[in-house]
């Protein structure tokens, strides 16, 4: 039977498939817009995209936008024309899940957007997803640390029911990271602005999986919050089920268990590690680990 660290080293290594012997990587084209790759499209997205040529345009091993789509306004319209065009056909599962958000295309988190796509769409494209998570704990007079966790609801589009951080959400076009975050804590979990104001950023998680949904290129913005002892969430929208609080022992048992959204479970691995919970002489993984929770986008 498999230990905890062996399991822990399957979900990283799971999270990280694009990256893996046997992926997709190798036949995937890149996918530029203005001469900078944003993007990886698969064989078969690209050739149900070859029905649309006033679009896009193939060269070599790149899918890039036809010479007149050359603004940002023109180059988000024609690609929304296009998934409106596939989602009323269903040709992919994911577009199943439309979201009527919009997030920003661009190469690096720090570039300025060089268009807007459809939140469900993105795995198509294969362009970076950000989110924010925040880690909800507390440490008692004794030094003793416990973790809010929540439950997702069983209406969520992805992983319905399975356990995630205290609040957590996509980071929609135009908005900052810090507002998202106290968005998120309020909306989700009842927590007032004043409070989650004092979350602190503590970095970032990043990995690249692919599914039969497509390719997940993901960074997560990560907070940690410390609460008052007497401090309890509440469900907020509806995205959440329930809360928990439990000792972070009894967190790290359940990151392995089927229970755990994957890439929360990495974002609480990441607090383990940073609040030496897992430490490098005691877990012979740990740089695999830390290794596995940065890969380069």
């Amino acid at each position: 039977m498999a230990s905890w660290s062996e399991k822990m080293l399957q979900l990283l290594r799971r999270m990280n498939n694009f990256h893996l012997p046997g992926s997709s990587l190798e036949s995937c084209l890149r996918f530029e817009v203005a001469g900078e790759q944003v993007g990886w499209i698969s064989p078969k997205v690209a050739s149900i995209l070859g029905r649309f040529p006033a679009v896009f345009r193939p060269y070599g091993s790149t899918i890039t936008f036809c010479s007149g789509l050359d603004t940002f306004e023109s180059r988000s319209v024609a690609v929304d024309e296009v998934l409106q065009e596939l989602r009323r056909e269903a040709s992919f599962t994911c577009l199943i899940g439309w979201r009527d958000e919009q997030y920003a295309v661009m190469p690096r988190y720090c570039d300025p957007p060089l268009m807007y796509m459809e939140r469900a769409a993105t795995s198509l494209f294969g362009v970076k997803r950000y989110g924010v998570h925040v880690n909800g704990y507390t440490r008692d007079s004794s030094g003793n640390l416990n973790m809010w966790l929540a439950r997702r609801s069983l209406t969520k589009q992805t992983y319905p029911g399975r356990l995630d951080n205290m609040a957590a959400g996509g980071l929609a076009a135009g908005c900052s990271v810090r507002h998202t975050m106290v968005k998120e804590c309020e909306e989700e979990a009842c927590i007032p602005p004043g409070l989650a104001e004092q979350a602190r950023p503590v970095g970032t998680v990043s990995y690249t999986y692919e599914d039969d949904e497509g390719i997940f290129p993901e960074c997560q913005f990560v907070f940690d919050l410390e609460l008052p002892l007497n401090f309890q969430p509440h469900i907020g929208d509806g995205e959440v089920q329930a809360f928990y609080y439990y000792p972070i022992e009894k967190v790290k048992d359940l990151l392995v268990s089927e229970e755990f959204k994957p890439n929360c479970a990495m974002v609480v691995l990441d607090f383990l590690i940073r609040h030496a919970i897992i430490e490098p002489d005691s877990e012979p993984y740990y740089h695999e680990f830390v290794a596995g929770l940065h890969r380069s986008l």
